[in-house]
């Protein structure tokens, strides 16, 4: 097993994810140490089998939450913990097979070299991606680089990336969005706004068929409508936010804090 690290660790919300929810572990904890899961509420006992499994593995820990709060409350969960024993990033990785754990030494240690920096994953669509799907991404993304002054955010959307613990926990904390489904997209705008410049890595997905053990809870009408409302919020706050970073784009200084 990999050397745990006492800056960088990973972090995987997970619900009723099923028998993937191991693989992927199990993926992360061979390239990377340490691995923390946060178990959002699942009823599928994925909880407690990884509970009773990190007891032999002092470099995996699990957090098991009561009930389902999102990905961003889970993904929050584990930032405070995080911060309080010192960490200073996490890379974030969904629990149903999907992002490239191979890559995770390479994200750490573009952050390593750049901490100052968001590390984001640029998704790299195979044959298995549903078309309407990567059409909905491409809107959101348009969406983005408007709210930020075009920061050069590559996908607002994949959640393979690393963030500055204390700067993503800063504007989590500070307003009651980011806990479902638009926490990938909104951190990064948040982010973007409060000056962490964005890193672009390319980073391959795949959408993985029931046959092969995927399990997406994203719904179309709900999950579109929940992105839809929160691009409306960001861009409120966009207008109101844009002669301050405007005036900071031409003298070059940070933008407003989140």
């Amino acid at each position: 097993m990999p050397e745990l690290s006492r800056t960088h660790l990973v972090l995987i919300p997970s619900y009723n994810t099923g028998e993937r929810l191991f693989s992927t572990v199990a993926a992360a904890r061979a390239q990377w140490g340490p691995v923390w899961v946060v178990v959002d509420g699942s009823t599928d006992g994925t909880g407690e089998r990884l509970t009773a499994q990190a007891e032999g593995d002092e470099g995996l820990r699990v957090w098991c939450l009561p009930e389902n709060q999102g990905k961003g409350a889970a993904v929050m969960h584990g930032l405070r913990t995080a911060l309080a024993e010192g960490y200073t990033h996490a890379l974030t990785m969904d629990s149903d097979g999907q992002h490239p754990a191979e890559l995770i030494p390479a994200f750490m240690q573009a952050s390593a070299a750049r901490p100052e920096t968001m590390v984001l994953g640029r998704p790299v669509f195979d044959a298995s991606a549903p078309l309407l799907r990567v059409r909905g991404r491409k809107v959101s993304n348009g969406w983005t680089q408007l709210e930020t002054l075009f920061a050069g955010i590559g996908d607002s959307l994949y959640g393979f990336r690393v963030y500055p613990i204390a700067d993503l926990l800063a504007v989590m904390e500070k307003q009651p969005w980011m806990r479902r489904f638009d926490f990938d997209t909104e951190a990064v705008v948040r982010l973007a706004w409060r000056g962490v410049k964005p890193v672009n890595i390319d980073a391959p997905v795949k959408y993985l068929s029931a046959e092969e053990g995927g399990v997406s809870h994203f719904r179309y009408g709900r999950d579109n409508v929940l992105l839809t409302w929160m691009h409306t919020r960001l861009m409120v706050e966009f207008v109101l936010r844009l002669p301050g970073l405007l005036v900071r784009r031409l003298l070059k200084r940070p933008p407003f804090q989140a």
